[in-house]
């Protein structure tokens, strides 16, 4: 893939991002559209973030993404929030708009349109974890008017907060796996690539070929946790989709075009 001289600066920031496909993804995007723009990784540990911000809003840096650990202390740092930023709580995409710099989150896109055509199947569903992912994913799934929407953290009281701000069931961590629910989704770090890759985020009894099991961790492409869910007869979704459809909706964003869905999932799977 070729990129001609850059007249926009885009990137990401977090902590690690070793992992982070987001330059494949955008890089392949420009060359797609033939738009004079780049995409870099900006490693940002949570003590340099307000440093990086500091420096961001000087220089000619026309977006960003923003992943863990940053979703919700970037918001310390943000002009304006969008009606579904506030919603969600977290952020995962900036933008400029005239000198004010914009908050948006599409990581309820992320989570919600890969369940769009099996969202009539479920009426209870798990949410594993409590971070900015979870935030999303709890937007994500009222979007799609599952009800009964059940949380669990291994830290509990932040999965209580969860419950309070959204109106949904806390479910203590030892107890996520005594219940059957229609979809399980990961949100935590268990699994992903590195020292969390062999750890499943789930118990897994009462999973069965009625269960959609959907991890956001998209590296490795097939998780611990999707692995163990297929071998029961569950229908399992990649992370890729989550990464897949909030990145194709920050591109929207920042350029006002549309990438081609498929064409970016191909070249994302033959990627990883």
């Amino acid at each position: 893939m070729t990129i001609s001289k850059p007249e926009k600066l885009f990137g990401i920031i977090g902590f690690p991002l070793g992992h982070t496909m987001s330059p494949v993804l955008h890089n392949w995007g420009f060359a797609e559209q033939d738009i004079k723009a780049v995409y870099m990784a900006w490693p940002t540990e949570p003590e340099k973030l307000g440093d990086f911000m500091s420096a961001f809003k000087t220089l000619p840096i026309s977006g960003l993404s923003v992943t863990i650990p940053h979703k919700l202390s970037v918001m310390n740092h943000i002009d304006v929030l969008t009606d579904r930023a506030k919603a969600v709580g977290a952020v995962n995409t900036l933008y400029w708009d005239n000198d004010q710099l914009v908050g948006d989150n599409t990581d309820t896109a992320g989570c919600s349109e890969p369940l769009r055509p099996h969202c009539g199947k479920v009426n209870r569903a798990l949410l594993l974890g409590a971070g900015g992912a979870a935030r999303a994913a709890i937007v994500g799934l009222k979007s799609l008017n599952i009800k009964d929407i059940f949380i669990s953290n291994r830290t509990k009281s932040k999965a209580e907060s969860l419950a309070e701000e959204f109106d949904i069931t806390c479910v203590d961590w030892d107890a996520r796996g005594d219940e059957h629910y229609d979809l399980v989704i990961n949100s935590t770090p268990l699994g992903m690539s590195g020292d969390k890759q062999s750890l499943n985020p789930m118990i897994m009894d009462k999973l069965d070929q009625n269960t959609i099991v959907y991890d956001l961790v998209y590296n490795p492409l097939e998780t611990v946790l999707l692995k163990e869910a297929k071998s029961k007869g569950c229908k399992a979704i990649s992370g890729i989709e989550m990464f897949l459809h909030q990145g194709l909706a920050q591109f929207k964003i920042w350029t006002g075009r549309d990438l081609d869905e498929t064409k970016a999932r191909e070249m994302l799977l033959k990627h990883l």
